[in-house]
């Protein structure tokens, strides 16, 4: 599959600030990519690069084949952007900020197919001061597609809404991909993250430190297996620390036990053969699987512990 978007070795200061530091990454045609990372991360100054309102000390940028340093024009009318914050003047109407914005590309869509497909049908001609949040949120989607874009860009665009304008706007997105539109994706809701993104990219103090799909990501990370026995279980504790898949024994009392594992089921399994040739009852089990927050967390942590 092509790429729609190359980033190379991208480099970017602000006098002694290392804002993004040598950072390579590529998003395939027609898929949802998450760029997710704290404030001050690198991803504003990342996209702004990849929008051309920033320029890169080094590296490159390609947009569905197009050199940005190269051919800026071209590539900048395939790009689409939902930036944070947009605002329009209180008077202007979604009807009126569409056919404007659309008469500074070349190609564009028709302004009533996009109040269709983003369903602005009934405040289309409506100031844009009595919209709600909502409905300001899909105005900025219908804009980032008003040139018909193969590659949109998305700032944290469901930041703010309640979860019933959040479930529409996930929607309206995934409807886009369908359409064959490559979609970046930046949010601070990492579950969201987890499921409209096709892969994420993990990003800390101006670099990328994992990339991968949310499952896999996941899948990756410690898992805890929790137990409560009937009745004590001698050296529980040192036979599971000799088990290269146990990466450490949280806690370990007479009758509790927490166990960090890369692998749950051969955990399990020499867990409860043990217990088995001891004669001891296993109360209870709990598997406690990672969220995606938790893996970035994690990841960010073992990131710092190497500066």
């Amino acid at each position: 599959m092509a790429s729609a978007l190359v980033v190379s070795h991208l480099k970017k200061d602000y006098g002694s600030v290392h804002a993004v530091k040598d950072l390579s990454f590529d998003v395939l045609e027609g898929e949802i990519f998450g760029l997710i990372g704290p404030n001050g991360a690198g991803k504003t100054t990342t996209l702004e690069c990849v929008l051309g309102l920033n320029t890169l000390d080094s590296g490159s940028i390609y947009v569905c084949g197009f050199d940005l340093l190269q051919k800026p024009d071209a590539g900048k009318e395939l790009i689409g952007a939902q930036l944070q914050n947009s605002q329009l003047p209180d008077t202007m109407t979604p009807r009126q900020a569409l056919k404007l914005c659309g008469a500074f590309y070349k190609t564009r869509g028709d302004v009533n197919q996009l109040i269709e497909r983003f369903q602005l049908n009934e405040k289309a001609d409506t100031n844009f001061a009595s919209l709600s949040g909502g409905q300001k949120q899909r105005l900025s989607l219908a804009l980032a597609f008003v040139n018909n874009p193969k590659l949109v860009i998305l700032d944290e665009p469901t930041v703010g809404l309640d979860p019933k304008a959040r479930k529409e706007l996930h929607e309206l997105i995934a409807e886009q991909r369908k359409r064959g539109v490559t979609i970046i994706f930046t949010t601070h809701y990492l579950e969201e993250a987890r499921s409209l993104c096709d892969r994420i990219a993990l990003i800390a103090r101006g670099s990328i430190i994992a990339i991968d799909t949310p499952e896999a990501l996941i899948a990756k990370s410690k898992v805890m297996v929790k137990i409560k026995l009937r009745t004590s279980a001698p050296v529980l504790g040192e036979r599971l620390s000799e088990l290269n898949h146990v990466l450490s024994i949280v806690r370990n009392d007479d009758l509790n036990c927490i166990i960090e594992t890369l692998s749950v089921n051969k955990t399990i399994t020499a867990l409860t053969s043990y217990l088995d040739t001891q004669g001891i009852e296993l109360v209870d089990l709990q598997i406690i699987r990672p969220t995606l927050d938790d893996v970035f967390k994690t990841l960010v942590n073992a990131e710092g512990s190497e500066d």
